[in-house]
């Protein structure tokens, strides 16, 4: 189990930028590279009280929000953020946020 684990673990420890950042694409003189938030997870575990302690289960996921993308237009480049994935996590931060200033705004009157 300790070699599966550790063998995951250097192959995500490469794959960093490589998984956050797409390959540029040229479009009509424009190159678009487009860019994501990436997160991975793994877990295992082991049975140390059976006999010969073999390995018991493991699992991983991971997950790509596509956030936008560097667009480069004649020698200048900007970022152009993807509008739906931004309200996807903005919506809730929001909400969270005001929800926890209510409360905070609350406390301080009493």
């Amino acid at each position: 189990m300790t070699n599966f684990v550790l063998k995951i673990a250097e192959s995500i420890g490469s794959m960093g930028v490589k998984s956050a950042y797409g390959e540029p694409i040229d479009v009509d003189g424009v190159t678009i590279v487009p860019v994501a938030l990436v997160q991975f997870g793994f877990g295992g575990g082991e049975d140390s009280e059976a006999e010969g302690s073999g390995p018991v289960g493991g699992g991983g996921g991971g997950m790509a929000v596509p956030i936008g993308a560097y667009v480069t237009e004649n020698g200048k480049a900007r970022f152009e953020p993807n509008l739906i994935a931004l309200l996807t996590v903005g919506i809730p931060f929001v909400w969270v946020a005001g929800h926890t200033l209510s409360r905070v705004i609350r406390a301080l009157k009493k």
